[in-house]
């Protein structure tokens, strides 16, 4: 995902680095996955297979769907949102039973990534992220010190992106600044 340097947060530990993620939309999908109409459609409009374990995600180099529930998932990309309207996406999704539902200006997010990654987010996480119980592609909500939070491990590095609510983000940037800065 790509970082934004307007929201870069320095932390003088050498063992990890925070970067803002900036998401140009997240899209709340809703829907049956037995429906094979529904899967069919959100692959098509976003070219993603939705995932079906619960914590899982699917993923392209800029996009990721996230397994929030049964009947949810957020879809988030970092690509400019026009290769693929959220109009034609929604009725796309309406016409096969589903839901979708614009959230881009929701959610705020970080790249936490160094090998003192899943200690750092574990100052106030109580989700076990070590790679045999939170591998790649896995993702959770949870806790952030006070907060709600998504937690997603991308890929099998050890970088993970913490999405908060953006009327949260002071917060969780302070908690994270916070927590680095211990484990220096």
């Amino acid at each position: 995902m790509a970082e934004d340097a307007s929201l870069h947060a320095r932390t003088d530990a050498p063992s990890i680095a925070i970067a803002g993620v900036a998401l140009s939309l997240a899209w709340n999908v809703r829907g049956n996955a037995a429906d094979a109409a529904f899967l069919e459609a959100v692959t098509r409009r976003l070219s993603l297979a939705l995932p079906l374990q619960p914590n899982s995600s699917a993923q392209s180099d800029d996009a990721s769907l996230l397994w929030l529930g049964p009947t949810s998932w957020l879809f988030i990309d970092t690509r400019d949102p026009s290769h693929a309207t959220f109009d034609d996406a929604r009725r796309a999704l309406n016409d096969a039973g589903g839901a979708l539902f614009d959230l881009s200006s929701s959610y705020v997010a970080w790249k936490v990534v160094g090998h003192a990654a899943a200690r750092v987010l574990n100052r106030g996480c109580p989700l076990d992220l070590h790679p045999g119980a939170f591998p790649a592609g896995h993702c959770a909500q949870s806790m952030l010190g006070h907060l709600t939070a998504l937690v997603h491990r991308p890929d099998d590095s050890s970088a993970f992106i913490v999405l908060v609510a953006r009327s949260f983000a002071r917060d969780a940037q302070a908690f994270l600044e916070e927590a680095a800065a211990a484990e220096s």
